[in-house]
């Protein structure tokens, strides 16, 4: 995968509120992220960690305050911003992980190279595999590998570890120390210690 650095692109959460069905999750949320930056997000279920992932790509407004990258608003920039790695892997039955991969890189134009998404989280050997015989951990790998193609400078991941093995946990932060090293950021929810040296841990309450 190319090393180029990615152009700025820092986050800015002022003062939000989020609901969901009309019941606020969130109140009056002010987080920052520089380029470089990791920051974990930990909080009880039902806090609205996924729910601050949407607003944070774009897909939920907030009821207030404000979601920008690089001044410019979520909801218009986060598109161009964001590759979003939700818990669902989002792989049909019959497609391949090369197949999965060959789509997003084209919807990307192309830049990143699939052959290395597939070997950076160790999927040569299942690269030809429909995933309905996949393993959960497996398809995990297939869906992380498409942030990759993507190549977008931030990174919002939920749940990004809970079905990987000890290898799969230790290539996905190697992947997000490389991210952070090209001037990526990376936002993840997550119920469990990810061990990623140097990132910040930011606890959601209500």
């Amino acid at each position: 995968m190319t090393s180029q650095a990615f152009p700025t692109c820092p986050l800015s959460v002022e003062a939000i509120t989020l609901e969901r069905g009309g019941i606020p999750l969130i109140r009056d949320l002010s987080i920052s992220a520089a380029p470089g930056e990791a920051i974990v997000l930990l909080g009880r279920n039902g806090v609205g960690k996924t729910t601050f992932l949407r607003a944070l790509a774009g897909v939920l407004l907030p009821s207030s305050g404000e979601i920008r990258y690089a001044e410019e608003r979520a909801d218009r920039a986060a598109a161009q911003a964001c590759a979003f790695l939700a818990h669902d892997n989002a792989l049909k039955p019959d497609e391949t992980p090369r197949q999965s991969l060959q789509f997003w890189s084209a919807l990307a134009g192309g830049t990143q190279s699939v052959g290395d998404a597939l070997d950076a989280l160790g999927l040569r050997p299942l690269a030809d595999r429909p995933s309905r015989n996949l393993s959960q951990g497996q398809k995990r790998r297939a869906a992380i590998a498409r942030l990759l193609v993507q190549d977008k400078p931030v990174w919002l991941l939920d749940e990004p570890a809970a079905p990987l093995d000890a290898d799969g946990r230790q290539r996905l932060s190697r992947l997000v120390e490389a991210h952070r090293g090209r001037g990526g950021i990376v936002i993840a929810a997550t119920h469990q210690d990810l061990e990623w040296p140097g990132a910040r841990v930011e606890e959601l309450v209500r």
